[in-house]
């Protein structure tokens, strides 16, 4: 049965305005008008074809961006600032426009005038809040707004400020922006170029860069020399042949999830109708320097990390739920196997192809009106989770390096990307948008990790606390998103409640199992 909550609350699928009229008479103005921004007000651009996918009613995504501030949030300040650099980029000052023209239905963005007024939202909180249940407001606040679907008749986005002081924040802005303007690394970058370095505020942040793992030297000599040459010979003639191996089978894996390869009915799988149930989302913040800790321990990344602890948190998380399920003792659950045998569980993970506007770059073209790559070209890779208890937690992490070394010896995400256009090229929207919807019903749960900051940042002169990223309207049940900041890290889950009642039972466990890993490293020392 579908969840009445979810039905009576969401909005169906976005309706974007329609018009048959030419660009140069919306809203009466002539195509040279220009406002205050220097923005040709009634510009066209056609929705891309993976931006498009993202207004189907079974795929329409809002992305959130949670920013706890140090401060209470200024809003006379913030609606200052917000002309001069959030609604530079083209796509937040835009409004989806439906062209009927010869039988076919276009989807283009068409730039119009904003009043900030109307994206800046700013609720009337009762002043005993902050002494009874701040946190539980926020949450319960962030929950009804997946409730809905953002207004097709303005931007699609919206910024809340929740001025109420919480357990780690003086003031919470909550900022709601429709999937289809961008890639969530590309809204986040947009989002980080309108803040400054706390420390010098003319400074933008720095994220950190990729680096890649030292491995130890081997031989030496002569010996040593002739041995290296040969291994590189060899290494040079197995590589490609790793590459096309591994890239075939996960087509194959990939295609048959298309059709009738299942992850396994486990407690958090979720239901067709989740896709239009609300969500509750949750976030831990954790210690940065303890995954760096377990990264440099073992020579890996924080990404292995991320992924280690959160299979690890899962096969807690489902023992548990799988003896309550079988009427165990609640006392005695952890301590026994309830485990079934050979569970597949696999996220969806979106990479995006296009080449990423840095920060830097999206700072130029709000400050000088300069061009920034942008858009929504993104492959598919689905990543198994090995669930199961493990005597030693380490070997979570041994498991999550090899199944990520796996897929970046790959090139699954290109070749879904092309399979994706392809489709729809031939088959049109509807098609593409049902194989999309049966890849995420026939797996599990979605996963990301955001880099972000190093340093301390502000917005509009407030100063951040953390950040937390996430999205709803997907159909799985269970999302889980990393963010770092500074030397923290933000865990978000966003879950279907009707599946997975106790969320934050389960962020804990997967914070909880950071630390078991840190502590059997630092035991290893």
């Amino acid at each position: 049965m579908e969840s009445e909550e979810g039905v009576r609350w969401r909005k169906p699928g976005l309706r974007p305005i329609e018009t048959d009229i030419k660009s140069r008479e919306i809203h009466g103005r002539d195509e040279e008008t220009r406002n205050n921004n220097d923005v040709v007000l009634g510009e066209e651009e056609p929705v891309s074809p993976g931006s498009r996918v993202f207004h189907e009613p079974n795929f329409n995504v809002h992305v959130l961006a949670i920013m706890g501030s140090k401060y209470k949030i200024q809003i006379d300040i913030a609606k200052a600032n917000l002309p001069n650099t959030l609604l530079k980029h083209p796509r937040f000052s835009s409004l989806l426009v439906v062209d009927e023209k010869d039988g076919r239905r276009n989807m283009k963005w068409v730039r119009t005038e904003v009043d900030v007024d109307n994206h800046l939202i700013v609720p009337d909180i009762d002043p005993n809040m902050e002494t009874t249940s701040p946190d539980e407001y926020v949450e319960n606040y962030i929950y009804n707004l997946t409730k809905t679907s953002l207004d097709t008749s303005k931007p699609l986005w919206e910024a809340h400020v929740l001025n109420l002081k919480t357990s780690d924040a003086e003031g919470i802005v909550v900022f709601r922006i429709h999937h289809s303007l961008g890639d969530g690394t590309s809204l986040m970058s947009l989002l980080l170029a309108c803040t400054r370095q706390t420390g010098d505020p003319t400074a933008l942040p720095t994220l950190p860069s990729a680096k890649r793992r030292n491995d130890k030297a081997k031989g030496g000599g002569g010996r040593g020399f002739i041995r290296s040459y040969s291994q590189c010979f060899l290494w040079g003639l197995w590589w490609p042949l790793r590459l096309l191996w591994n890239t075939f089978v996960d087509l194959v894996v990939f295609m048959a999830t298309t059709s009738f390869l299942k992850d396994t009915d486990t407690p958090i799988s979720g239901h067709s109708w989740s896709v239009r149930n609300p969500r509750r989302i949750v976030y831990k913040t954790v210690s940065l320097d303890d995954m760096k800790l377990v990264k440099n321990a073992m020579n890996m990344t924080i990404n292995d990390v991320a992924l280690g602890i959160t299979q690890a948190g899962l096969s807690k998380y489902l023992n548990r739920r799988y003896g309550e399920i079988r009427n165990d003792d609640q006392g005695t659950t952890e301590k026994q196997n309830n485990l079934p045998k050979n569970i597949r569980l696999r996220s969806v993970v979106l990479i995006n192809l296009r080449p990423a506007a840095g920060i830097q770059e999206l700072a130029n073209m709000m400050e000088k009106n300069t061009e920034a790559k942008w858009g929504n070209w993104i492959g598919y890779v689905l990543l198994p989770f090995d669930i199961c208890l493990r005597d030693d937690p380490l070997d979570y992490i041994r498991k999550a390096k090899a199944t990520i070394d796996r897929k970046k010896h790959s090139l699954e995400a290109l070749f879904t990307s092309s399979m994706a256009k392809l489709v729809l090229k031939i088959f049109g929207i509807k098609i593409a948008s049902a194989i999309s919807h049966k890849i995420f019903c026939n797996t599990t749960m979605a996963f990301s990790n955001l880099v972000g900051p190093l340093e301390e940042i502000g917005i509009y002169g407030h100063s951040m606390e953390y950040l937390a990223s996430t999205s709803y309207g997907q159909p799985h049940a269970l999302m889980v998103n990393f963010q770092s900041y500074i030397n923290k890290m933000t865990i978000v889950l966003s879950v279907d409640e009707s599946v997975i009642p106790d969320a934050h039972q389960l962020c804990g466990d997967i914070a909880e199992s950071l630390k078991l890993v840190k502590d059997s490293v630092v035991e290893k020392l």
